[in-house]
């Protein structure tokens, strides 16, 4: 309870149009203090992404509300039992939450604590986790307890600024420093009959990212997670591009994909790239990135900018990045709290 207002719950399989007006309502202020400089998301395709129904992760979402006016949102989620990931990953409780900017120092986010304690009971989590790029976010974090755990930042590439003969030179440096090794590119989903070849691969790559110093379990990607993906992104008309280079012996040495979506046209996002352990030290990474980039500049001649997050301390896509011309935009941490020690911070002194 915050002075006369109380946290509810919200179903949003089945919320009322009230709901949602007031949602994208307050989703605008944010994305107004937040990312003024970007598109924001149409609203039928955040009801969409929103009305999914989460097959491996157990959601939930609350809003403080005053009349048709929402003043907080809350979101939290963890694993679901029986899920890929549920052995090594149950223990932590993901948060997300926000509050508007003109009712912030009058208690709202403190409620949201027990609300997170009691989720976190529910389902035996001993990790809270949440991340912020603000510096409200971190002053709270930082007051609640936590620690930062891991740091990134978003980083952009602004197109007319891209040395193209670098990337070029890439391209073809590529198959002379790794003559053996075939690239194959994939516009939209990757062939099913590939999944099951192509899933336990991306995990152990995607399991070599580095954490820094934070809780965490294993990734593990299904040929089910892959299609839960697949319906997500269809869902929300965005289109994934992935190329992967391999080896001789069948074995795929390294990944990227991109994504776009056509609600923000200028802009598409680099999501994984990575490259085996074994096989790094060749320009597999370089060459990846810049298939890619000559690539996705091919179909979409009117994109302006790459947008992509990276850990601080992944030294060597960073220095790929900067020789790129990939810029800092803004930073971002990761932070975490045990659930005793969240108590404690709760207890009367």
């Amino acid at each position: 309870m915050i002075g006369n207002l109380s946290p509810s719950a919200v179903d949003t399989v089945t919320a009322p149009r009230e709901f949602w007006t007031r949602y994208h309502a307050y989703r605008r202020i944010r994305h107004l203090e937040t990312r003024p400089d970007d598109p924001i998301k149409p609203d039928d395709v955040v009801e969409t992404a929103m009305k999914h129904v989460e097959p491996f992760e157990i959601r939930y979402r609350y809003e403080v509300a005053r009349g048709d006016r929402m003043l907080s949102w809350f979101s939290a989620s963890t694993s679901r039992p029986g899920s890929p990931e549920y052995e090594t990953w149950k223990h932590i409780l993901w948060v997300e939450a926000s509050v508007d900017r003109e009712h912030r120092r009058q208690g709202i986010g403190r409620a949201w604590i027990p609300l997170a304690l009691e989720l976190m009971d529910r389902h035996g989590c001993t990790t809270l986790s949440m991340g912020t790029e603000e510096e409200s976010g971190h002053a709270f974090l930082k007051w609640m307890g936590a620690e930062s755990r891991l740091t990134g930042a978003e980083n952009r590439l602004e197109l007319s600024e891209l040395d193209w003969d670098l990337v070029r030179r890439w391209v073809d440096e590529g198959p002379k420093g790794s003559p053996n090794t075939r690239l194959e590119t994939y516009d939209g989903h990757i062939p099913r009959e590939m999944w099951e070849d192509y899933c336990p691969q991306f995990s152990a790559m995607l399991n070599t990212m580095p954490w820094e110093g934070m809780d965490h379990g294993d990734i593990v990607v299904t040929p089910e997670i892959q299609a839960d993906w697949y319906e997500r992104m269809d869902n929300e008309g965005r289109v994934e591009y992935t190329m992967l280079t391999r080896e001789p012996d069948g074995i795929i040495s390294g990944i990227t994909d991109m994504t776009y979506a056509p609600y923000s046209p200028k802009m598409i996002h680099q999501g994984f790239t990575g490259v085996r352990p074994d096989a790094r030290g060749r320009g597999l990474g370089k060459w990846l990135k810049a298939a890619m980039l000559l690539h996705v500049f091919e179909i979409y001649p009117g994109l302006e900018r790459v947008v992509t997050d990276n850990a601080g301390s992944n030294v060597p896509m960073l220095a790929i990045n900067t020789k790129l011309g990939f810029k800092p935009y803004r930073q971002g941490a990761e932070y975490q709290i045990k659930r005793d020690r969240l108590t404690e911070r709760l207890a009367p002194r």
